[in-house]
């Protein structure tokens, strides 16, 4: 038969701290009710910490200072001496961290977009329709650099939800875009780079940083006299060049535009980061 215990709090055994490290700390008497009929009955610190557990507010105070550990110390046959500590940890699993940067990346072009602008300088100087770099056999374009918004993720996962699903579930997000707006991101604006984890201790928790890059969509893009063209942030597009004779040079210009779906669109809400 399984012990019982009553708890009550230890009078003057509460401390409080306040301002930006408020936490408060609670000490209980835990007592092994006698059993005339089970009198040999016996019970250890486990069972004394799941008395001291379940008969403990888990938060304290008007503050609602969530509970962050507990603990008991035996200090005669049938009495334990038990203390709750109350404070923000950090671990906590609706805390994360959150870092950014916007230095952005480069890409090759071989076009300039509309509305920006081409000048040309010298007598019948040939109109390439934006293309730039151009020689007699193809269009060489450079690298420039474009809006890329890196950010990541870290967030205290309950070590019992790291699971094989859970692994696979990240696993097979990696390299999708998002199929709805997530996060202020419109749908397919949102890479998602991986995620790492690591574990403090044999029975600690998870710290998961998760991975992603930003890139906007763009609409109603004109290229040549090609109107009308859209790109979500992570589509490819490329320029198709035919050559053609102005002014009795041979030059190139932009003939058709292709955008592909170079990675395929998933639901992020498998993250666990919400929406």
């Amino acid at each position: 038969m399984a012990a019982t215990f009553t708890v009550e709090e230890r009078w003057a055994g509460r401390k409080r701290s306040g301002g930006n490290a408020r936490s408060a700390s609670v000490e209980y008497i835990i007592t092994q009710t006698y059993d005339v009929q089970n009198p040999n009955a016996t019970s250890d610190d486990g069972e004394a910490i799941q008395a001291l557990v379940g008969n403990s507010p888990d938060k304290w105070g008007t503050a609602e200072i969530p509970r962050a550990s507990y603990d008991v110390e035996q200090i005669s046959d049938r009495i334990w001496l038990g203390t709750v500590n109350y404070n923000y940890n950090e671990k906590e699993e609706d805390k994360f961290e959150y870092s950014f940067d916007t230095g952005g990346g480069t890409q090759k072009i071989t076009q300039t977009i509309s509305p920006l602008q081409v000048h040309k300088y010298g007598a019948n100087a040939p109109d390439f329709q934006g293309a730039i770099n151009v020689d007699d056999n193809s269009v060489n374009g450079i690298d420039i650099i474009v809006p890329v918004f890196n950010f990541s993720e870290t967030r205290v996962v309950n070590k019992l939800n790291i699971d094989t699903g859970f692994k696979l579930s990240i696993f097979n997000l990696v390299g999708k875009v998002n199929a709805s707006s997530w996060h202020g991101f419109a749908a397919g604006e949102v890479l998602f780079a991986g995620a790492s984890g690591a574990k403090s201790g044999r029975f600690g928790d998870w710290e998961i940083t998760y991975k992603f890059a930003a890139s906007p969509n763009k609409t109603n893009i004109t290229i040549g006299s090609i109107t009308g063209i859209n790109k979500k942030g992570w589509e490819y597009l490329w320029v198709r060049y035919e050559k053609s004779t102005d002014q009795n040079c041979l030059i190139q210009i932009p003939k058709s535009v292709y955008v592909h779906e170079v990675y395929p669109s998933a639901n992020f809400s498998a993250l666990g980061l919400g929406d």
